[in-house]
């Protein structure tokens, strides 16, 4: 199989695209798959990683909502949820979260989550990705994409 093309993320636009992708996304923690799906969205934004939106029905495992939520000035307030593993052993906050009413351009993604690239791992047609720099963006980082990456202190200004 051939290389896949490189994504220059500084060539992504602004405002964001939202676009639906054919790529197989998996969610992986503690061993056990808690999402597969090739029925996703991506978000392409300058100096990001793509962020990836899969369908709740393609989770195994059951979200609580919880307190936190933030605003995007493109896609509006986002809502966060709670998992927590097998037997109550772990519970993890905070690190998934959806637009349950988002804006007006983003309207393909209500019923949709995107999942932080840890503490679990995730896959990008069998690639493992790498999270996103700092721990404030969602964004999945893969091998094809070149270029500065939004994140960490550095970055701050891009």
């Amino acid at each position: 199989m051939p290389p896949k093309p490189k994504l220059n993320v500084q060539n992504f636009p602004r405002p964001p695209l939202l676009e639906r992708t054919p790529r197989h996304l998996q969610v992986k923690w503690h061993g056990q798959t808690i999402a597969d799906t090739k029925d996703a969205y991506w978000v392409l934004e300058t100096y990001h990683p793509p962020t990836y939106y899969i369908p709740k029905s393609s989770l195994s495992i059951s979200l609580t909502r919880t307190q936190k939520s933030t605003f995007c000035e493109w896609k509006g307030w986002a809502t966060y949820f709670s998992v927590t593993g097998e037997e109550g052993k772990e519970t993890v906050k905070d690190r998934i979260w959806s637009y349950e009413s988002p804006n007006e351009a983003y309207k393909e993604i209500k019923g949709y989550v995107s999942l932080y690239a840890g503490p679990w791992e995730c896959f990008v047609d069998g690639e493992e990705v790498r999270p996103q720099p700092g721990d404030f963006y969602g964004g999945w980082t893969t091998s094809e994409l070149v270029g500065t990456i939004k994140g960490d202190a550095a970055t701050r200004w891009l």
